[in-house]
């Protein structure tokens, strides 16, 4: 059986490393969440939650994400569904811990859900849901990500136009080993939006990747116009350097 990550854990290891004064404040207002049969007051208390593990508290940020999120399912309105599934999606990439990618995942995937019965037709909620099975699968379910690709698709094929499908099954497509497909896609993105340096440097991994030097040099070059982090550009240099 896989396991899975329990909230509660989550919520438990976050509070054992604050003051003891700290814990007390959580603990009143977790306590005034399970008393309180009043949406207004559930609601009162998880922002004061969300707030403090967002702004009082290093290494806060998933009690936050969890809270931001049930904010979200009590004020049932599309765009902060929208949002709180967002901050999920953009946080869960890239994570290497797969119980907690696939919890987070299983977050966002709610939340795009909700929103999607307040309007079925909302495809940037779609394109989420879907980058939601791309990006929290694991190495043993490789069916999640087809599926959320093909749910991706099914926006991309009506409209052709919208980079948000277009990047996310490019990247859909790197996750999958598709590699061709997503280099085609993420062309496409950069063609359009010539400031999105995800999608640069994910084409400069790519062509790393498939042993096309030339091109990973190219893009790793691209890439260094949109960066000032010194360091950064450092690593980039020395992976140019590599590849020469």
């Amino acid at each position: 059986m896989v396991k899975s990550i329990d909230i509660q854990d989550i919520l438990e290891a976050s509070k054992s490393k604050l003051k003891p004064e700290q814990q007390a404040y959580i603990n009143r207002l977790e306590n005034s969440v399970v008393r309180g049969d009043v949406k207004e007051q559930q609601e009162k208390a998880y922002h004061q939650l969300a707030i403090f593990w967002k702004d009082s508290v290093q290494n806060g940020f998933l009690p936050f994400l969890y809270y931001n999120g049930q904010i979200a399912k009590l004020e049932n309105s599309e765009k902060n569904l929208n949002f709180a599934a967002q901050l999920f999606l953009e946080n869960l990439r890239g994570l290497d811990n797969v119980l907690l990618k696939t919890w987070m995942a299983n977050q966002a995937k709610e939340l795009f859900e909700r929103s999607l019965k307040i309007d079925p037709n909302n495809d940037s909620s779609k394109i989420g849901l879907g980058a939601c099975y791309i990006f929290g699968s694991d190495a043993n379910n490789p069916q999640e990500v087809m599926q959320g690709i093909q749910q991706i698709l099914e926006v991309a094929h009506r409209d052709s136009t919208n980079m948000y499908a277009q990047f996310m099954l490019g990247l859909g497509g790197a996750v999958s080993g598709q590699f061709d497909k997503a280099i085609e896609r993420l062309t496409k993105v950069v063609d359009h939006q010539p400031d999105n340096l995800e999608a640069i440097m994910k084409l400069a991994e790519i062509n790393e990747q498939k042993g096309n030097k030339e091109q990973a040099v190219k893009w790793y070059e691209e890439s260094k116009k949109l960066i000032t982090d010194p360091e950064i550009l450092k690593e980039i240099d020395n992976r140019i350097k590599s590849l020469q």
